[in-house]
């Protein structure tokens, strides 16, 4: 035996008699199972007086939990586990013997601890571990669940109720959606709404703004990067949008942003629901619903060649427009209402109240940041205002002047006979406003009117002076 084999042997037999110190019990079992070799230690664990009472037999037919026949038929060690024996629990550990070819010709198995106290620091901080890891995983999947539904779009107004029933009816599919609206309307609550009342509620709902993210990294953010695809990239494989997505639901804002070079890819991942990751040649399957939106016209960029028309048709087979508030004046009470209340909820501040006034101001705006640009407004004036409530006064600072668009004569042409009175009566109540400063009282003397009337026709005429 060469110097190097009787350093081994030795080491191997050392380790052995120090296991076999250390530990609560041993015993060894051959090719066959058979118990060949038990100590005293396990012997006395399993009340047994005399070695010969269990040596020869199968060893399941003496430890009956026993796991080491399957060692010696895998050759595969169990390096820690938990052992039951009558009322008692073993911590155990399994390992299987090799003869100098490499052929299985039995096993060991050890009785580490003959309590599992010894085991409560360990599974204490595994517990702990696990509690880090669901926590972190409940908080992700949170982040990537809807805040609303259909309930949060807020409105009275006959726009609102088509617009509701629209989303309800595409949410029944699973088609991609097409949401067409000025900036500032809530295309991505109402695309989280149709999530919500989808079968795939339960799932990812994932957003990215195109316009939001660099061009040179728009690939790896939508397919991911696999190890190594760049000098610098993650040694981990990147998940993109796609993959987060998996069986909920892909929200694209702003896709008249994306670049044509994704746009054939993208349009691939939509017909063949697979996609491959950058620097990877595996392809991955996925089961993603698209929902798009954008405030560009995206039919004039396919004639410009801006936006590819396959593409664009393959996006718009639900469409849905969300209408500015300029066309659903009726709805800025209700929003207002709600955005007063928030402000008031997260500020801790007395919740301000809008009088008629005040509310007039809001409607003759015509809003071409649209909600945004409402709920801006409003933050503004709750914080700069010392009064409880909002009146026209406390308004007018924080909403453009000129927001209201005049009646012309190039307007009125092919106006009926009511149209062309209403118009009349518009310029004469603007007109008295602006004789006054926006006094209502004396304007209404000027009008012939009582107070309370030229409120009406404020609100009628959606202006102020």
């Amino acid at each position: 035996m060469s110097e190097d084999n009787c350093i081994q042997s030795a080491m191997v037999d050392s380790l052995f008699d120090i296991f076999e110190e250390l530990c609560e019990g041993a015993v060894s079992v051959d090719e066959n199972a058979r118990i060949v070799w038990i100590n005293s230690k396990y012997l006395n664990l399993l009340g047994v007086a005399d070695e010969d009472e269990v040596l020869g037999r199968d060893v399941q037919s003496v430890i009956p939990e026993s796991m080491l026949a399957h060692v010696v038929e895998t050759g595969q060690p169990i390096l820690l586990d938990i052992m039951r024996f009558n009322n008692r629990h073993f911590v155990v550990s399994r390992l299987p013997l090799h003869n100098e070819d490499g052929v299985v010709i039995g096993a060991v198995g050890f009785v580490l601890y003959d309590s599992l106290d010894y085991l409560k620091p360990l599974i204490s901080k595994f517990e702990l571990l696990q509690q880090r890891l669901s926590s972190a995983e409940a908080k992700l999947a949170a982040a990537r669940r809807t805040r609303y539904s259909i309930a949060n779009i807020i409105g009275r107004s006959q726009h609102i109720c088509d617009l509701k029933e629209q989303a309800r009816a595409v949410a029944r599919h699973t088609s991609p959606v097409l949401i067409l609206g000025e900036t500032g309307t809530g295309k991505e609550l109402l695309a989280q709404s149709v999530h919500s009342a989808s079968v795939r509620r339960h799932e990812p709902f994932v957003a990215v703004n195109l316009a939001a993210v660099p061009e040179n990294l728009l690939e790896a953010e939508f397919f991911g990067v696999s190890p190594g695809a760049y000098t610098g990239a993650d040694k981990r494989t990147g998940l993109g949008k796609f993959a987060l997505a998996n069986g909920g639901t892909l929200f694209l804002d702003e896709i008249g942003d994306m670049p044509l070079q994704l746009q054939a890819k993208l349009l691939r991942v939509l017909e063949e629901q697979e996609f491959e990751p950058v620097g990877s040649n595996a392809v991955q399957r996925v089961d993603v619903r698209i929902i798009a939106a954008t405030s560009q016209d995206l039919e004039a960029k396919v004639r410009q060649g801006g936006f590819r028309s396959d593409l664009y048709y393959r996006l718009n087979v639900l469409l849905v427009a969300v209408p500015p508030l300029r066309e659903r004046l009726d709805d800025i009470k209700p929003l207002s209402e709600y955005f007063l209340e928030t402000i008031a909820s997260r500020s801790g501040d007395a919740l301000k109240v809008i009088d008629p006034d005040g509310l007039a101001v809001l409607e003759s705006h015509n809003w071409p940041g649209n909600v945004r640009e409402l709920k801006n407004t409003l933050e503004r004036a709750c914080l700069m205002c010392d009064s409880a409530g909002l009146s026209a006064d406390g308004l007018r600072p924080f909403v453009p002047r000129g927001a209201t668009a005049p009646v012309t004569a190039a307007a009125e042409t092919g106006l009926s006979l009511p149209a062309r009175i209403a118009s009349i009566e518009r310029q004469a109540i603007s007109r008295a406003l602006e004789m006054t400063g926006g006094k209502k009282a004396p304007a209404a003397r000027i009008l012939g009117i009582s107070r309370s009337q030229l409120y009406d026709k404020i609100r009628d005429h959606r202006l102020y002076d």
